[in-house]
């Protein structure tokens, strides 16, 4: 016997707020990976966890407050809070494994593809360590080519925002770049619900372990608020490297940085080569008066 399965049980209250969820740790990760690429030595791999954090735990914040609005008719759905957080640390892990690879390698064809498809991996590997979280009284079943391609939706949202990231077009790309993040977020995680059938046990009554929604709505409410207080804690210390940040490594060592750093640095070499030449003209002294003496004769 198949349940009867609801996906929005709450209306469009569930997909609207996880949507934004998601664009909002996409926002926090996309801004901060940017920072990375425009800075190095300790900062750098400081910019990128941070990035890793926010992207994973706004993509697994996201999830469970869709599923607050998925239920089965027939029985109660609960969740095991273990392997609820297994998949929060599985999602940052990964995704944190795909941005540390853009963030030193760079924007480039290979570090994007090899990046994206880890982060895209990981954004999958946390929706579907999340339904194994569930606890009802039957079985879930999936659809293979529908699971496949929520997976694929996974990947090419990583990719797209990565490579966002990398190009480092202001606070408004930022945002775009966010908001589609976001949407395809959305996107991947009710494609693979629409995955989802349930084979129910038997009739209803038979209890179920775990807990129920409503007892994890705290600690992902505490994710929004984390984000709000980190975006402010971003954006003063962006500010603040913006200026001294960038000057203080070379500007080929940096992937990501604009054309006009590049300028800046090759324009001061021919100046230092310059200044050592009178230091070594000296050691040429004893030749050139040998090469006098014969005209003052």
């Amino acid at each position: 016997m198949h349940g009867t399965v609801d996906g929005f049980s709450y209306g469009l209250v569930t997909p609207v707020v996880a949507c934004l969820m998601a664009c909002l740790g996409g926002a926090l990760g996309l801004h901060c990976t940017t920072r990375a690429l425009l800075v190095a030595g300790s900062w750098r791999p400081g910019w990128l966890a941070l990035a890793s954090a926010a992207t994973g735990s706004g993509i697994w914040t996201a999830h469970f407050v869709a599923m607050i609005g998925f239920t089965v008719e027939e029985t109660p759905v609960h969740y095991d809070r273990t392997a609820t957080y297994t998949s929060l640390a599985a999602a940052v892990a990964m995704v944190g494994v795909g941005i540390f690879i853009v963030g030193y390698r760079g924007a480039t064809g290979s570090a994007l593809f090899t990046g994206g498809t880890i982060t895209g991996l990981g954004i999958a590997t946390m929706h579907y360590l999340g339904m194994v979280a569930m606890r009802l009284n039957g079985t879930l079943e999936y659809d293979t080519l529908t699971v496949a391609a929520s997976v694929v939706i996974g990947v090419v949202a990583a990719t797209t925002a990565l490579w966002a990231a990398g190009q480092g077009r202001g606070p408004l790309w930022t945002v775009g770049a966010s908001l589609v993040m976001g949407l395809a977020v959305s996107g991947m995680h009710y494609t693979g619900m629409a995955a989802v059938s349930v084979h129910l046990h038997g009739t209803g009554g038979t209890s179920v372990a775990g807990e129920s929604p409503a007892a994890l709505l705290g600690p992902m409410l505490a994710g929004p608020l984390s984000f709000l207080l980190l975006a402010g804690a971003v954006v003063l210390l962006g500010h603040r490297t913006a200026a001294g940040g960038p000057a203080r490594i070379p500007a080929e060592r940096k992937p990501g940085v604009p054309a006009g750093e590049h300028v800046f640095h090759t324009a001061r070499r021919p100046l230092s080569r310059s200044r050592r030449v009178p230091a070594r003209a000296p050691r040429r002294g004893p030749a050139r008066e040998r090469f006098r003496t014969p005209q003052n004769r």
